[in-house]
């Protein structure tokens, strides 16, 4: 798949709807630039907060807190 893009006075470019799609971009964000050979690779960059989703699934949950007797629970011996 190849189109001709036209580069603005800023340095800006403009990702065709087909290439949007075809990638999976549904909202503006980063990208990684590569030059390979005199080409420009540009890939889509996952969200650093996306990325850690379920990296804490199965881990043990603590004890759970009443929260009804949460001043229980509050260390006090330092303040």
């Amino acid at each position: 798949m190849m189109q001709t893009i036209t580069i603005t006075p800023n340095w800006q470019i403009h990702l065709p709807v087909e290439f949007r799609k075809k990638l999976g971009l549904r909202e503006p964000g980063k990208m990684k630039m590569k030059l390979v050979d005199n080409n420009i690779l540009l890939m889509p960059k996952k969200s650093a907060i996306l990325q850690m989703a379920g990296k804490y699934k199965g881990r043990k949950q603590k004890k759970k807190i009443n929260i009804e007797k949460i001043r229980d629970e509050i260390d006090y011996s330092c303040l």
